[in-house]
């Protein structure tokens, strides 16, 4: 069904850019739509299309920026990361799940990185490196970020959450081969 309104929609929006649309019912009650005019087709009144202009980006820090010196620091990272475990990851039967936090560039002195576990700090809100373990690790969806922090205590970058999934057996599942009812 999803497959026939999506059909739909493109065949009209395709139409919408030729020109004009005609639309009429066929003796089965089916809706068609064409830009070719059909014995009692009703010729459909389409708006213009919406466009948007961007404003011109305007940056404020090109003179301060032609002025640094050229010793100083990069502010900020490219990016940062959890890549373990990867997003929608599933695992079963675990006790403990190692973190690991890569940064672009490298982890620079003085920064620190922090991981949340389904949003709460790990490691008592102490920094927890690159790499971390996890202990035990409960079943069912959890989620981590990373965040990494300046010496000031400045949030200069933070990774986008990564969820994951734990399955473990039960003996309380009624399907349980390990005690059968």
């Amino acid at each position: 069904m999803r497959g026939f309104f999506f059909t739909l929609i493109s065949l009209v929006c395709s139409l919408a850019i030729a020109g004009t649309v005609y639309k009429w019912v066929d003796e089965d009650g089916v809706v068609h739509y064409s830009d070719q005019p059909h014995p009692n087709a009703q010729k459909l009144q389409l708006k213009d299309v919406q466009t948007y202009k961007a404003l011109p980006v305007q940056n404020s820090n090109s003179n301060a920026a032609a002025n640094a010196p050229a010793s100083a620091a990069p502010s900020g990272y490219q990016g940062c990361a959890i890549v373990q475990p990867t997003d929608s990851q599933e695992f079963a039967n675990i006790d403990s799940l190692t973190v690991v936090v890569e940064t672009d560039p490298k982890l620079r002195a003085g920064d620190q990185v922090f991981v949340t576990y389904d949003g709460q700090p790990l490691n008592g809100s102490s920094a927890t490196g690159g790499q971390f373990v996890i202990s035990p690790v409960d079943r069912g969806q959890h989620t981590l970020q990373a965040v990494v922090r300046s010496s000031d205590g400045t949030v200069v970058c933070q990774s986008p959450g990564v969820t994951f999934s734990v399955h473990q057996p039960s003996l309380l599942n009624p399907a349980s081969p390990i005690k059968p009812h």
